[in-house]
């Protein structure tokens, strides 16, 4: 059965002449031939066919304000494009392989994985009680995209959908591609650059949309296909238990954020709970143009009949109403009563539902009463989809986790006991851990969180959202708004601060209750190396003991993967998070403490991104609870949710690696690392960590950043509503992890990714270590060959002539310092990593080598491009608007910012 009508070769060549035609038409003959000219030219080079790109950097030196323009919009366009046809291309791949039964990393193979290796019925149950998926959203600005652009853009992808998908008339096939005309012309005519910083609340609408279009719709397919192997493997009957938890930092991360208010935070609940209850309420009445039963034809039980009368006994009124519209059918009467009852969640009428459990208490009545009626498929087909969807998302949609740095919390305490006579300030560690356990453990309050009026703007704003916390709880629900992460969390008495302002408000009130997740963010080197002395210390503690009980045993532990490698170097940052978690997961072991870490990922590879299956398999054994938690952030949430069927396969991946990693920790609790890998990593990764850190603290370095990459650009690019910088301080450290990335990414030389790790390996094979340990590692180690996977991508994304280029934007002695040690690094580290993988190419999978073949081509003029508007010490206002979409343009073409 053929399932497409296309394939990708065609959308690309398709899509590439509609553009061309749209700049002829839309600009001029000059335009369209001059933008040929230079792709043209930049393909021969690629191709081999020219010995230089002279001729592409000659046609773009002679170019004219409004020629760069449209040149820019050119190429830009032509990157979102081709993206689109990526992803239909990535939708092709899935449906066929699902079709073959083909499909890796699928849910069916995690299910034939267990079954093969003997696992019983039990056994795989409790593997499903053990998992607990949680990808977190968050409003990090790596999304360059206008709102505007992305809607325009999935227009296209629904026609490219359509075409390739729907068996189509001549005269529909016409109309489609008459509309897919009209949207890259439109798309040619909307400005790609935003002129206007979002807000936080455009951040959190952003998030919204993927929950509530893409996710809703998708999360019921992912439970549907795994019962459905269980069953097809299994003879007894399994509970399949909630398995995933969308949770969202957009409107709630107050950290390096002032926009971020409690105004801001509370709006983002309103206005979820506004969109999920309805979403339950069409579900409703769509399920009650189904179960049209009869009363005289079903026996629908006494479960049923007894949870009928009660609720008619809640809603007299609207129970006449059924009675009437309903007279014989008795689940359409139940159905009416619980859209009413959805409809009064965030009423001030009587008969509203108090949680999403009564709902889902509901549904499973009037399930169970089908299944005693041998209407199993009905159940299966209608009930148990709404089921899954309360069960994931709720009253409130995602779950919010609240963050903000620990200075704002000490400085906050400080400032409130002072007026009690308390020097807090003056307290060493010790001091400060036992007053705030004393605080918390005794029946009075501290401090009076009212009154704020002698206090600083920040410590004002601290208590106020404690006191907000307590009303948005008791307002939303303890599941809308329950964890609390500390960023830059360095000592216990970090943790206990929050736990005590929680404890003033009345969100905590122990021994019975703590309604926060108090989660530490671990990402200095201090901190990962001091996880015994933080963590130990809060579970000896009385009250945090208590608070932790009141949690079920659960210590979620935040790693920062993106200033872990800023400050230690690709090599060793990933070394030391990996002995860390191992580190924290023996803590936790000694303290009978159940562990859920929570990956602080990005969208890059130097910031923990690249495949998530992988990831979640190369993760310590011991660490592997079931429980896991990480960020998804910037255009990876548009890369991995926008599309229904790509959104669905993601989530089946990170199910099949949890499931995997989760039966390998159960039998082999402790992942035993043969002694001479560990030494390898042991000699390889401080060498690593000296070679980058001697790096970027050679005398120029911030300066050769500053003239080399377009830092400065990105730092006004309007992308997100967070500041760039934590200060006006001109320093790596001072820099955020993202812009960081964004900058050597736009640069093409991507030294996040890769830099210092020939260094470190060099440092071992010099010390007595061989080639063969290594390519035994890759071959053998997850860890380590997820580690040279992602390090060979990001080797393969850089592109040493074109970073040249931005080099010679610098002053001569910081060129000649700074970056022939760039570039050597980059030599010795791609001969390398072929080496240890025996490959001949730095790429593991022939799609991404082609990806990169089709793109290089089209990146490099925008490169170029970039470069001579960076060299110019004024632009007119046209060229700084070029120079910024260059920007996009790059990051489009990469697919990858920060």
């Amino acid at each position: 059965m053929t399932l497409h009508a296309r394939e990708i070769n065609q959308d690309v060549r398709e899509l590439g002449e509609l553009l061309g035609e749209i700049v002829e038409a839309q600009s001029s003959t000059e335009a369209f031939e001059t933008v040929e000219q230079i792709r043209t030219s930049s393909i021969e080079y690629r191709r081999g066919d020219a010995d230089s790109r002279a001729e592409v950097g000659d046609t773009i030196d002679r170019l004219g304000p409004e020629m760069q323009d449209i040149v820019a919009r050119a190429f830009t366009t032509y990157f979102e494009l081709i993206n689109l046809a990526e992803e239909r291309e990535r939708v092709r791949e899935i449906r066929e392989g699902a079709q073959a039964g083909v499909l890796e990393d699928s849910v069916e193979a995690a299910v034939e994985d267990l079954a093969d290796r003997d696992a019983g019925s039990e056994e795989v149950e409790q593997v499903l009680d053990d998992v607990l998926i949680q990808p977190t959203f968050t409003a990090h600005p790596t999304e360059a995209r206008r709102k505007t652009v992305k809607a325009k853009l999935r227009a296209v992808a629904q026609d490219l959908e359509a075409l390739d998908e729907v068996r189509l008339t001549d005269r529909e096939e016409e109309r489609i591609e008459r509309d897919l005309a009209s949207e890259v012309t439109s798309l040619w005519q909307t400005p790609q650059v935003r002129d206007r910083r979002p807000e936080v609340t455009d951040e959190a609408l952003n998030v919204q949309w993927y929950l509530e279009n893409v996710l809703f719709e998708v999360i019921d397919r992912v439970y549907d296909e795994l019962e459905r192997v269980i069953d097809e493997e299994y003879d007894e009957d399994l509970d399949v238990p909630k398995l995933y938890e969308f949770r969202s930092w957009a409107g709630s991360d107050r950290d390096g954020n002032p926009f971020v208010t409690p105004e801001v935070t509370e709006e983002t609940l309103e206005r979820q709970r506004d969109t999920v209850l309805p979403l339950y309420r069409d579900k409703l009445k769509e399920l009650s143009g189904v179960l049209s039963q009869d009363a005289s034809n079903i026996e629908t039980g006494d479960a049923f009949d007894d949870s009928l009368r009660a609720h008619k006994d809640r809603l007299p009124g609207a129970a006449d109403e059924a009675e009437e519209r309903y007279p014989d059918e008795p689940y359409r009467q139940k159905l009416k009563l619980m859209r009413e009852s959805v409809l009064r969640v965030s009423d001030v009428r009587q008969g509203g539902y108090d949680s999403a459990d009564d709902l889902l208490s509901d549904l499973r009545t009037i399930a169970d009463s089908l299944r005693q009626n041998d209407a199993e498929v009905i159940a299966e087909s209608h009930v148990d989809p709404l089921v899954r969807k309360v069960d994931t998302f709720g009253f409130s949609l995602a779950s919010l986790d609240l963050r903000d740095h620990r200075k704002m919390h000490t400085d906050a305490i400080a400032e409130a006991v002072e007026r009690e006579g308390i020097d807090y300030y003056e307290m060493d560690e010790e001091g400060r851990v036992d007053f705030l356990t004393e605080a918390i453990l005794q029946d009075d309050t501290v401090v009076d969180m009212e009154a704020t009026e002698d206090l600083s703007d920040d410590a004002t704003r601290v208590l106020r959202r404690f006191r907000k916390t307590a009303e948005w709880q008791n307002e939303f629900g303890m599941d809308a708004i329950d964890t609390y992460a500390i960023s830059w969390c360095e000592e216990p008495s970090h943790v206990l601060e929050v736990l005590f302002l929680a404890d003033q408000v009345g969100v905590v009130d122990l021994p019975g209750y703590c309604g926060l997740d108090i989660v530490p963010l671990l990402e200095s080197e201090y901190a990962l190396s001091g996880a015994r002395r933080i963590m130990g210390t809060l579970f000896e503690n009385e009250a945090y003991s208590q608070a932790l009980s009141a949690r079920n045993g659960v210590q979620e532990i935040m790693l920062g993967y993106s200033d872990s490698n800023k400050e230690n170097g690709f090599l060793a940052a990933n070394w030391s998070l990996y002995n860390n978690q191992k580190r924290l997961a023996d803590i936790t072991d000694d303290f009978d403490v159940e562990m859920r870490l929570f990956h602080g990922r990005g969208g890059s590879i130097s910031r923990g991104g690249g495949p998530m299956n992988d990831a979640m398999l190369a993760l310590p054994n011991e660490t592997v609870t079931g429980q896991i938690k990480f960020t998804e952030q910037g255009e990876a949430i548009a890369e991995k949710y926008a599309n229904h069927d790509i959104a669905e396969r993601n989530l089946e991946q990170m199910l099949n690696a949890q499931m995997r990693a989760r039966h390998n920790a159960m039998h082999e609790p402790v992942e035993e690392i043969p002694e001479h890998w560990r030494e390898a990593m042991e000699t390889a990764a401080p060498a690593a960590r000296e070679e980058y850190r001697d790096l970027l603290e050679t005398d120029g370095f911030v300066e050769f950043f500053e003239q080399a990459t377009p830092i400065t650009v990105i730092e006004n690019l309007n992308m997100g509503s967070r500041p760039a910088s934590r200060s006006e301080d001109r320093s790596v450290e001072d820099l955020r992890a993202i812009p960081w990335v964004f900058s050597w990414t736009q640069a093409r030389c991507i030294i996040p990714g890769w830099y210092s790790i020939a260094t470190g390996l060099n440092a071992y094979l010099e010390d007595g270590g061989d080639i063969e340990t290594l390519q035994e590692m890759y071959e053998e180690w997850p860890f380590f060959r997820t580690k040279v996977d992602n390090a060979s991508l990001a080797l393969a994304r850089s592109e040493m002539g074109i970073a040249e280029e931005y080099a010679d934007l610098a002053e001569d002695d910081l060129r000649e310092k700074i970056f022939p040690r760039i570039r050597e690094e980059y030599e010795e580290t791609v001969d390398l990593v072929r080496e240890i993988t025996k490959r001949e190419g730095l790429l593991t999978r022939e799609w991404l080598e082609e990806n990169l073949e089709r793109r290089n081509p089209y990146v490099d003029p925008l490169n170029l491009l970039q470069v001579r508007l960076l060299a110019q010490s004024h632009l007119t206002e046209t060229e700084q608007r070029t120079l910024r979409l260059t920007v996009q343009g790059i990051a489009a073409g990469m697919k990858n910012t920060g």
